[in-house]
């Protein structure tokens, strides 16, 4: 079992996480087929668009069973010790957060390896990310995060070209890896906890 495949399952576990906990923050009475639901389309959303962009076949979750086992097992937990999880500090955040930072870099080496160019790699890299987080918001009838005032799916683009050019001064994959994850983790708890976002867009008069 590689690395990869170890963080790809780790991504996997944290945004179905973040998907069923967010129905559990959102009702109260949400059965657990809702709940799984979400979590499960929020676990795979990202990735099966990245693969359906690129031509991948068959998507991830269909091709390697494990991955639909992870998203059960994950979700199961979050019913269980949900009531847990909710009365820690901003645990849906830090979910969300891995979540993203871990995908970003995952589907931009997926894409790297399917022969795309760098700068499609990166923004495969963040469809990977934040689509499933996009899902989720709509499905808790939520404004989706990466349309609100935050530094969201931007941090997940610093990330991807911080990577590439780690990699084009040759800098051992693992290291790379490691420090362009935790790159994206610092600018989005650095944005949330100080409230950064980007200029705003206005239309010219």
């Amino acid at each position: 079992m590689s690395i990869q495949y170890i963080l790809e399952l780790i991504g996997t576990v944290v945004f179905a996480m973040s998907g069923a906990l967010a129905v559990s923050e959102k009702d109260k009475e949400q059965d657990w087929f809702g709940a799984g639901f979400t979590g499960f389309v929020t676990a795979i959303g990202g990735g099966s668009l990245r693969d359906i962009m690129l031509g991948s076949y068959p998507l991830v979750w269909i091709q390697d069973v494990t991955v639909l086992y992870t998203i059960i097992a994950a979700i199961v937990c979050s019913g269980l010790f949900y009531k847990w999880m909710l009365q820690l500090r901003r645990t849906f955040l830090l979910f969300d957060t891995l979540g993203i930072s871990i995908f970003t870099i995952v589907g931009m080496e997926k894409a790297l390896s399917l022969g795309a160019s760098p700068e499609i790699a990166a923004i495969m890299g963040m469809f990977s990310a934040v689509m499933g987080g996009v899902i989720r918001d709509m499905l808790t009838n939520e404004v989706p995060v990466l349309f609100r005032q935050e530094i969201y799916a931007s941090a997940c683009l610093l990330g991807a070209g911080f990577y590439l050019g780690l990699e084009y001064l040759e800098v051992e994959r693992n290291v790379n890896f490691i420090a362009s994850v935790s790159l994206i983790i610092v600018i989005r708890l650095v944005a949330v906890r100080y409230n950064l976002s980007l200029p705003k867009f206005n239309r010219l008069r």
